[in-house]
């Protein structure tokens, strides 16, 4: 039936594991408690938006496209670069079409369908998305270096290098010229 939700509810549900399950990769740097997926996602969704508005393109698809990026991983678990050397990747189009299954058609082709043109890579607003996630995984590790994981400078170089938009690239190097309590400083209107 189009209206029977049960099939939603029970995504939610999976989804709410992300709020749980840990970006591996930081274990590799020494963060005993790294940030969740769902954390990482939602700071994602933000950048996506932002880099989307600078570049021309719709914030919103940009948003909508990273909010769904790693919903898979509800299934999959957080597989790490590393990991993925050897384990066989699990095709996320293939996993958003087992995690929608049941819900409404109007609904479960919305979802599918953003995956598809994530993981193409073939709108501004999914290139925007995934500079996103680079972007946000780089901002991670300036965060984790200034708690004192100087391995950290490995994601932070390594996401840096795969931005692909002018705005991506620009915004890297401003968080890379400032301190993580700059914000603060100048909320409060301290000089630098």
């Amino acid at each position: 039936m189009a209206d029977d939700l049960s099939a939603v509810a029970r995504f939610l549900y999976e989804a709410g594991t992300l709020k749980n399950a840990r970006r591996t990769g930081w274990w590799m740097a020494g963060v005993s408690h790294p940030e969740s997926v769902a954390e990482h996602s939602w700071r994602t969704s933000l950048i996506a938006s932002i880099i989307a508005k600078l570049e021309g393109a719709d914030p919103a698809r940009a948003a909508f496209l990273a909010v769904w990026h790693d919903t898979q991983e509800a299934r999959t678990g957080d597989v790490n670069h590393l990991g993925k050397k050897y384990a066989t990747g699990a095709d996320p189009v293939a996993v958003t079409a087992d995690q929608t299954a049941g819900m409404p058609e109007l609904l479960a082709a919305t979802i599918r369908e953003l995956v598809v043109e994530y993981e193409a890579k073939d709108s501004p607003e999914a290139l925007c998305a995934r500079d996103a996630d680079k972007l946000e995984c780089m901002l991670q590790g300036i965060e984790y270096k200034a708690q004192g994981y100087e391995a950290a400078q490995r994601w932070i170089d390594n996401s840096r290098a795969r931005l692909t938009t002018g705005t991506g690239q620009r915004l890297a190097d401003e968080l890379l010229g400032q301190g993580t309590l700059d914000w603060l400083r100048a909320a409060i209107g301290e000089k630098g």
